[in-house]
């Protein structure tokens, strides 16, 4: 069974520390442009609080529960209120349809192909005829994202080594947070990552808590995301450089995907 290790201190990290970015600005264009909106795996509400902070109509949902719960905290102590679900995206089954689904850096975590397969097919079924989906991916050979491994001799390297928790960053509640993250495992033929990542957690100088938590992450190439968009029933895939308005090259790190659904 697939994991992600969205869960426990490390959902406490994204919540203290995940925020901002070029993708929330740039992701709003299409909500605005096409409301009620989705943030599908939102997360503790990196992409979700400054568009309900913008008057946006706007849901949330994610795998994990504890993201959603960090999220429901944020959204409450503002003063804000959504809907908010906790939902694989292969499981998705929602009361509401969109305009327009939104997945930032989501797509084929935690899960194989098959579940992307099924959850682009239920991403579909949840516009509303004539909507947009809009999905982001980092291509598999972008710096840092683990291209070396794909050859066999580099595989026989891993796992990798732990090391020490690094550097340490003071939260909200005066506690100190650290992560660390390792490669596990990497399958070429089933394009499938194994990702490890410790948390820490100190008070006034003492160990109080440590976790460990596993990621399973399918990787995609440009054109095979586009093929399995069109299969789900997409039409009309137009593609983005990054977070610009312009067509990607070989040299972009990050490709979106823009379809919509039959009017």
């Amino acid at each position: 069974m697939a994991e992600t290790w969205h869960h426990g201190l490390i959902a406490k990290w994204w919540a203290e520390f995940n925020e901002g970015g070029p993708e929330v600005e740039y992701f709003q264009s299409y909500v605005e442009a096409g409301q009620p909106a989705l943030d599908l795996g939102c997360g503790t509400g990196r992409l979700l609080l400054p568009w309900l902070r913008a008057g946006l109509d706007v849901d949330g949902c994610d795998a994990s529960a504890d993201m959603i719960a960090h999220c429901r905290e944020a959204v409450e102590r503002d003063g804000l209120a959504t809907n908010l679900y906790v939902q694989s995206m292969h499981e998705l089954d929602l009361p509401r349809r969109y305009r327009t689904i939104v997945v930032c850096g989501a797509l084929g975590l935690g899960g194989r192909r098959d579940d992307t397969a099924e959850g682009l097919r239920r991403i579909y079924e949840h516009l509303e005829p004539g909507g947009t989906f809009v999905v982001d991916n980092e291509v598999p050979y972008a710096a840092g994202n683990n291209w070396e491994y794909w050859p066999k001799d580099a595989r026989a390297e891993l796992p990798l080594s732990w090391g020490d928790p690094g550097e340490r960053r003071k939260g909200a509640d005066g506690a100190e947070y650290a992560l660390r993250a390792r490669v596990a495992a990497f399958d070429p033929l089933e394009q499938q990552l194994t990702y490890e990542m410790r948390a820490w957690m100190w008070r006034d100088g003492e160990l109080v808590a440590e976790e460990e938590h596993r990621l399973d992450m399918t990787v995609y190439f440009t054109r095979e995301i586009v093929l399995m968009l069109e299969r789900a029933g997409f039409v009309d895939v137009e593609l983005r450089a990054g977070y610009e308005d312009r067509a990607p090259t070989g040299d972009d790190d990050f490709v979106v995907f823009v379809a919509r659904k039959h009017a």
